[in-house]
């Protein structure tokens, strides 16, 4: 009996029922059979040996892909505790998922003593395994004969993860001599893996739970070869040196305070200045598209949200409410609420659209204590938020020009990798994480789409990550190490209108509701900064960075002639640091290049009896004597460049 494949081209193809992923990779081609680690089927992650009994979409997963790049990393966690066991005896194990960049497992090694002195070993014991190229075998299994094996092994930690589940949705998965709880999926066998690294030994509570036994967790990342794992060694170097926690500190950006609170930044004055110009060009890009400017307060009635009905869908993100005269106020956690009132306020009619309301309006999400991390993940965020009420007729040409704004954005901050992900809804979890409208889903959903191929913007399409009220784009953003961000969206909301009762009336006299844009192409000042702080390595742009000119007088006798040159360059516009301490010229100079100010002026005898400059470029050293004139022109002329 013969089953259809329906391959991501559109391509049709018959096989016998029973063939897996993996067989119909070597039919296709022998090389990529090779290189094949999972399959998606149905739009379901799976093992590439599983056999496929029914019609199917299928799609073969390498490690270009990301779920491949997830079924290799999760393989290398059981590779992990395979050598573990083996290693040490009375070892347990907790959970050991993939990662953004890798894996971990958590770990009780009872009465044995583990410490990062013993990476090198495992990792070894890790290679030597691998080599056997051992089969990842699965099987299902009924719950009481897992009890039954994690009992024998007095493994307490899976016993409790088998306490949530029931006949029929337990798998263990073995290769060679290790057996693990697990769902899957995994690689065909260890030979995929060619290449290891141990990252480093950290505590976690089992469960997340500070009463509960702390666990070891051993972070680790794996690769198909040696060079990508050389390559991704080289790039955390490189990252550890552009890390924008310590840019932050040494650039004087931003910090926290425990009486002001984990995760509420206070931004120095440096870091002021960023987000002035950041908010600047904004500023000036929305008034251009046509935005209005619109300001909000920062708490409002629990009865908005409700309306809205980010209550109770968005609770755990939101600070816990105030109670005054009996009524509950929350912290504003999102914009739009308040500019869906706004738009409300004044009647409108479909000469009035498309509307276009911006705001950087700071928001508070509380976010868990665990998961704060400089600048990435804060509780207080500015956001370049505005949001569009337009008409169906008007949408298409709304929406592109929202995308073509991330562009002109990703230009001009040297943004040169990007990605843009349409994210859609999952049918089977309508009236619980999405609005039960699967008409207007389905329809926006082929607008958005319609809207990224008429405008040749690549993308990939993206299951059950759509906001409640509708479909989105997620853009994702490299810096130029190739660290991936997650910048901006881009969302299309069908669902608030009619929340809201925001109403126009139409072309024929009859009420209709607007369709909304949700979109933040600059995301916060918060998560923007921190990644440019790591894209530019701190030497921002000369348009962008804080101080462009340290001026440095090498002795009191010079400072005169110094604050001359330093009055001229603020008349023509430049901003102007001059060192007056009593400080050797070399200390100034290191002071400045730690500061990664751009340019710095060298101030002496002989600068002033020629009544010249004598110019020092950040990270290149002595470029020359300039009058003072020259000196304007390079720094406009990069300026203007």
């Amino acid at each position: 009996m013969s089953i259809k494949i329906t391959f991501p081209d559109g391509a049709v193809r018959e096989y016998d029922k029973g063939i897996t992923a993996l067989d119909i990779a070597n039919k296709l081609s022998n090389s990529l059979g090779k290189k094949i680690l999972s399959a998606k089927i149905n739009n379901k992650v799976c093992d590439a040996t599983l056999p496929i009994n029914d019609d199917a979409t299928l799609e073969l997963l390498t490690w270009n892909e990301n779920d491949g790049k997830q079924t290799f990393w999760h393989s290398s966690a059981h590779l992990l505790a395979e050598a573990l066991e083996s290693l040490y005896t009375g070892v347990k194990f907790g959970i050991g998922p993939p990662i953004d960049n890798g894996f971990y497992y958590d770990v009780d090694f009872g009465d044995n003593v583990v410490s990062a002195n013993d990476l090198v070993k495992i990792e070894k014991k890790m290679k030597d395994l691998a080599a056997q190229k051992s089969e990842y075998k699965r099987q299902e299994i009924s719950k009481a004969d897992a009890i039954q094996y994690f009992t024998e092994k007095g493994d307490e930690y899976k016993l409790e993860l088998l306490d949530g589940l029931n006949d029929g949705e337990i798998t263990f998965y073995t290769q060679g001599n290790f057996t693990d709880l697990c769902r899957g999926p995994h690689i065909p066998n260890t030979g995929f893996i060619k290449s290891i690294k141990l990252m480093k030994i950290a505590g976690a509570y089992w469960r997340g739970d500070e009463k509960r036994k702390q666990l070891t967790r051993i972070y680790g990342v794996t690769f198909p070869n040696q060079q990508e794992l050389d390559d991704y060694l080289l790039m955390l170097e490189e990252a550890e040196k552009r890390d924008h926690r310590k840019l932050g500190q040494q650039l004087q950006i931003y910090t926290f305070d425990e009486e002001v609170g984990p995760g509420l930044p206070l931004w120095l004055p440096n870091g002021g200045f960023l987000i002035e110009k950041i908010e600047e060009l904004a500023k000036k890009t929305e008034d251009e598209a046509g935005y209005s400017r619109v300001r909000t307060p920062h708490i409002a009635k629990e009865a908005l949200y409700l309306r809205s009905g980010h209550l109770p869908y968005y609770a755990e993100s939101m600070f816990p409410p105030m109670e005054l005269d009996n009524v509950k106020y929350y912290l504003k956690a999102m914009n739009c609420p308040h500019h869906h009132k706004i738009f409300g306020a004044i009647p409108k009619s479909y000469k009035d659209l498309p509307i276009r309301l911006a705001e950087y309006g700071t928001c508070y999400r509380y976010e868990d204590s665990g998961s704060l991390f400089g600048l990435m993940r804060v509780r207080s965020l500015q956001m370049n938020d505005a949001h569009i009420y337009c008409t169906k007729e008007q949408f298409e040409q709304e929406f592109r020009a929202v995308n073509e704004m991330y562009l002109k954005y990703f230009k001009i901050f040297g943004i040169e990798k990007y990605k843009m992900r349409l994210s859609k809804h999952e049918p089977s979890k309508l009236g619980q994480k999405y609005i039960n409208e699967p008409e207007l889903w389905i329809e926006t959903e082929k607008m958005v789409r319609d809207v990224l191929i008429s405008s040749n913007i690549p993308f990939d399409e993206v299951p059950d990550e759509a906001a409640f009220y509708g479909p989105k784009i997620d853009i994702q953003i490299y810096s130029v190490i190739g660290r991936e961000f997650t910048l901006a969206t881009n969302q299309v909301d069908f669902a608030q209108g009619r929340r809201f009762n925001l109403k126009y009336v139409n072309k024929e006299n009859q009420e209709d509701y607007p369709i909304i844009i949700h979109r933040a192409p600059l995301s916060t000042h918060e998560r923007f900064i921190g990644f440019l702080l790591e894209h530019y390595a701190g030497n921002f742009p000369l348009w962008l960075t804080p101080k462009q000119v340290a001026i440095l007088p090498i002795s009191d006798k010079f400072l005169d002639f110094s604050t001359q040159i330093a009055n001229e360059l603020k008349a023509n516009g430049f901003r102007i640091t001059l060192d007056e301490r009593a400080e050797k010229i070399g200390k100034k100079i290191r002071d400045a290049e730690l500061m990664k100010i751009p340019y710095m002026l060298v101030i002496g005898e002989k600068e002033v009896e020629n009544q010249q400059i004598s110019v020092r470029k950040h990270g290149k050293g002595d470029i020359g004597t300039f009058t003072i004139q020259d000196f304007n022109l390079l720094l406009q002329k990069e300026l203007e460049n």
